[in-house]
This record gives structure tokens, C-alpha cells and sequence, in this order.
């Protein structure tokens, strides 16, 4: 089932209020009153997280974002769980944002729409569930902001939800992810197509948003998976001197297949997303911190006392496994049940997406079992270490 709810008049936590937010989610399975499980998307992910097939509704979003992964007899099994996911408030796919009607001038927010917050997202997919008559969750899951606002949720609604799943995520960025996402920022509003955010109709920073989406692949992709991919290879096609006109320099060197994937990921991007939602969404993601007003991690999740299960990737430098430990110490300091998964891998942040092979396993068992799944048994110890799964564990 797919549709657009509205939530009616909505208090942003910066202060400002929109008289009727609206919600565009997807849910899968059938609801028996303990089984329901929330997808908490990405970045620049939909609600549109299973099925496969193309939507209309998704901008150019061709498939489903883990449709690997959720589905009947898959590791999210909807046969099983009652499976929603909400296009969450500042996106552009369906929900409530700056490319989104105003309804007192009939034309787009813009930059007028209220900042939003992750905690927004989670006030908002909360009040979503409560018009779906969904009172309690049996899980949270999510993967990178996603994974965040899964936290977010053992943080805000700890009796809401027994089993929380936060894969290649963190309490916060950290200073580097900050850093690189600000010259993203800065690659979109100084675009002169931008116009103050007020673009809508104009075509709009399609160059600049191209930019800041090449920094994020080049984010989420690790030294060893670009070098197995690319290496130094001259591209098998031109550049696009539309896109992205070359220095007269240019054609004394060669235009490399690591230039060309990012500039067709950028040109890509940019038709199926809004730059001011990109502007917004990496905004709520950077401002994120478990512990504010709290005075530690653990302080803010001292209220949860369901089970957590933590996915970290060997590869992963946005989100790294030291970072998934701190927090999985974070739980154990307040007595939770929590487990924190490595899986070895070289394919950098992007491996919570391209190996469902090796995230299925003890996503599902946790889903099923809690931390005493059969996969999650060789990583649940006393918290002073941890070791990387082996890639036999899921061999066939």
C-alpha cells in the first residue's frame, strides 16, 4: 500500500510551524499488532523501499532501495512484519519540502519551508504510524541517516520500540563528513541557477547539485572498492562538455572512468532530485547528536531496555566500525541487550546496499531471534572486543 497522509498542523523543532505537513509512505504485509517494522531510508532514498518496480512518484528512482532485503521470504520478510517506511519531512518524494506547494502562494516552499531536524523525522514518522493505528514497533531499522534515526528513535520513543537496527551509522559525523558536505552545500548555492534556492521552473542548480552528489559517491566508495573498479582507466566515452565543460588543457590528458562514473552519477542525480532538498537533508544529517541534552550517549539511551543490533563495515570511513563500537559501549553501559556486527568488506558505505548477501543474515535472525541469532553469535561478547565476520559465515 502507497499513499500520502497528512498529519495536519506540525511543529518543527526550530520553531516554526506548516499548517498541514504531509507524509508519502509505503507499507508492505499485514499488520497483527506486534509486527511491525519501520524502514527509516537514507539520504536520498523513498518510501518506495521494496517491490522493484518502477513508481512515477519517485522522480526517475527507477527501483526499490533495498528491495534485496525486504520482501516475502527475504530478510525483512513481509510475509512476517508489517513493513512501512516514510518519505521523511524536507525530502522530495512525496513528502512535505521545499519543492513542495505553499499553500498560501501556490508555488513551491523553496527555502521558506521550516529547517528541519532529524528529530523532526522521527516526530513525523511517529504521528504517521499513530494515523496507521501502529502503537508499538516490533523493530526500527535503518542504514547511514537512516541508521541515525533508527537511534533516534530508542532516544525519543524508547518504550515505542522493542529491537532497534543501526547499520554503517553513528551518534554524530564527524568532522571530516562535516567538512565534506559543507563544500557540497557550497558547490549547489553558488551555483548561479540556484537563485537564492527561489529556482523552481528555471531548470535550477543542475551543475552544482551534480557536484555535491559526485562528493558523496566519492564519500560512500572506499580507496580499495575505487581502485577495483576504476584504477587509472581511460573511459570507454567523452566527456560531456555540456555538464561539465573541460579546461582547454583537457584534451592533451586523458578523461579517466573514475571522472566518467562520477560525472554520469552527478548528471543522473540531478533529474531525479531537488538541490534545496539536498541542501535540507544533509543539514538535518550534519546537525545530528544523540547525546544533545543529554550529558553522554549512554544518558540519552538510558531509557531504551530493548535489544540493538549494530552493523558496522571494515571499509566504511563515513561511518567506521570504531564509531558503531562507541555506540554499541553506549548501550552496554546502560545494561541494554546489544550486539555490534562487523562484516569485512572493501566496498566502503555503499556496502549496506550492494551486500545483501552478507546484511540479510543477521538482519534477519535479530529480527527473529534478537542478539541471540545464530549469525550474531560469534560477535556478542562482554563489549571488550570485537572481530570482523568472515566472509564464509554466509557462503552458500
Amino acid at each position: 500500500m502507497s499513499g500520502v497522509v497528512s498529519l495536519g498542523e506540525f511543529r518543527f523543532e526550530c520553531g516554526e510551524t506548516v499548517d498541514d505537513l504531509e507524509i508519502a509512505y509505503e507499507s508492505y504485509g499485514e499488520f497483527e499488532g506486534d509486527n511491525a517494522v519501520l524502514v527509516c531510508h537514507a539520504l536520498t532514498g523513498s518510501a518506495h523501499v521494496a517491490g522493484g518496480r518502477r513508481r512515477n512518484d519517485t522522480a526517475g528512482q527507477a527501483r526499490a532501495w533495498w528491495d534485496d532485503i525486504v520482501g516475502p521470504g527475504k530478510a525483512i520478510d513481509t510475509t512476517e512484519y508489517f513493513v512501512v517506511c516514510a518519505n521523511v519531512p524536507g525530502s522530495c518524494y512525496g513528502s512535505s519540502g521545499p519543492a513542495s506547494e505553499h499553500p498560501e502562494t501556490g508555488e513551491p516552499w523553496g527555502t521558506a519551508f521550516p529547517a528541519v531536524t532529524l528529530t523532526d523525522w522521527t516526530r513525523a514518522q511517529r504521528r504517521l504510524l499513530d494515523h496507521l493505528g501502529v502503537p508499538h514497533l516490533h523493530a526500527v531499522v535503518g542504514g547511514s541517516v537512516g541508521g541515525m534515526n533508527a537511534l533516534d528513535w530508542a532516544k525519543q520513543h524508547p518504550d515505542h520500540v522493542d529491537r532497534v537496527i543501526s547499520i554503517a551509522a553513528a551518534a554524530r559525523l564527524d568532522p571530516q563528513c562535516l567538512a565534506l558536505d559543507a563544500i557540497a552545500r557550497r558547490a549547489i548555492t553558488t551555483d548561479p541557477e540556484w537563485q537564492g534556492g527561489d529556482y523552481y521552473g528555471d531548470g535550477g542548480p543542475t551543475d552544482g547539485l551534480a557536484v555535491a552528489r559526485q562528493i558523496g559517491h566519492v564519500m560512500y566508495l572506499s580507496k580499495a572498492s575505487m581502485e577495483r573498479k576504476f584504477g587509472r582507466l581511460a573511459a570507454s566515452r567523452d566527456v560531456s562538455q555540456d555538464a561539465f565543460p573541460a579546461d582547454p588543457a583537457a584534451g592533451f590528458f586523458p578523461y579517466r572512468e573514475v571522472e566518467s562514473y562520477l560525472d554520469y552519477q552527478g548528471e543522473k542525480f540531478a533529474e531525479r532530485f531537488d538541490a534545496n532538498s539536498y541542501l535540507y537533508m544533509t543539514r538535518a544529517m550534519d546537525n545530528y547528536d544523540l547525546a544533545a541534552g543529554y550529558d553522554s550517549d549512554a544518558d540519552a539511551l538510558a531509557a531504551f531496555d530493548g535489544e540493538a543490533l549494530l552493523v558496522s563495515f571494515t571499509g566504511d570511513w563515513h561511518f567506521t566500525t570504531e564509531q558503531s563500537e562507541l555506540l554499541a559501549d553506549a548501550f552496554r553501559s546502560t545494561d541494554a541487550s546489544v550486539v555490534h556486527h562487523v562484516i569485512d568488506s572493501d566496498y566502503g558505505h555503499d556496502a549496506f546496499l550492494v551486500e545483501p548477501d552478507r546484511v540479510g543474515p543477521p538482519l534477519e535472525d535479530f529480527l527473529f531471534e534478537g542478539v541471540r541469532g545464530r549469525s550474531l553469535s560469534d560477535t556478542v561478547d562482554d563489549g571488550d572486543d570485537f572481530a570482523p565476520v568472515h566472509t564464509s559465515l554466509f557462503s552458500d
